[in-house]
């Protein structure tokens, strides 16, 4: 799972975007309504990535920006009305990995998440490898291999796949699946785990039959 913090003062758009995120179930989404919420989950909790708007009620997402880069590398975005030169520069210059303007693409904005996350070198997942027989994943640039091939998955299947790289050799039953991907607010048929589990397989080729069926029990990755 990925944690994301958005800190936005409009109740629409926070909604909005953290709705967007969640929906794809890889994504757990911290939301804060002012500066100072944000601070205090800055300082509460470990994030993976951040959406920062700049006007805030309380310290600006610019203080809140600087603090969260004394603790983490973790990517930040600054997603706002304030479009000048002075401000794009003033972003970047204490520490944004990307600055956005108000309006603005969901989808773009997914996207741009996607590739900060794949790029992002943050402590020791950069060199981290997770490997089961063939398959290796590279989890700093969400990169999957069989055996010397490169193979593309949908969000879903990536992350399905870590999940069960990260338990290999044990069992997850369906609704543990559905928790750690699609997140414990999801509230469809447990049943659209077995269609992830196919696309995985199909994705992975012969590869594929390292994921095993465990009757009863659920999934798992074995060599």
């Amino acid at each position: 799972m990925v944690r994301l913090l958005v800190v936005e003062d409009s109740t629409q758009l926070r909604e909005l975007v953290a709705a967007f995120f969640a929906k794809e179930g890889t994504w757990i989404v911290d939301t804060a309504k002012d500066g100072f919420q944000g601070l205090q989950l800055v300082e509460k909790n470990d994030y993976d990535i951040a959406i920062l708007d700049i006007m805030l009620p309380g310290p600006s997402g610019f203080d809140i920006c600087k603090i969260l880069r004394r603790k983490s590398n973790c990517p930040i975005v600054f997603l706002t009305a304030l479009g000048t030169e002075d401000n794009i520069l003033k972003g970047y210059g204490i520490g944004a990995d990307e600055y956005m303007v108000k309006p603005f693409s969901l989808k773009v904005l997914y996207a741009k998440c996607l590739a900060l996350l794949a790029r992002s070198m943050d402590g020791t997942k950069k060199d981290q490898v997770l490997s089961c027989g063939t398959i290796r994943i590279f989890p700093s640039r969400m990169q999957v291999l069989c055996g010397n091939d490169e193979v593309e998955l949908a969000p879903k299947e990536y992350f399905l796949l870590k999940v069960l790289m990260e338990n290999q050799g044990h069992v997850l039953g369906r609704e543990k699946l559905l928790d750690l991907v699609w997140g414990a607010d999801f509230e469809g048929s447990d049943r659209v785990v077995d269609n992830h589990i196919k696309k995985l397989r199909k994705a992975l080729g012969p590869h594929g039959n390292s994921v095993k069926t465990v009757i009863g029990g659920g999934y798992k990755i074995v060599p």
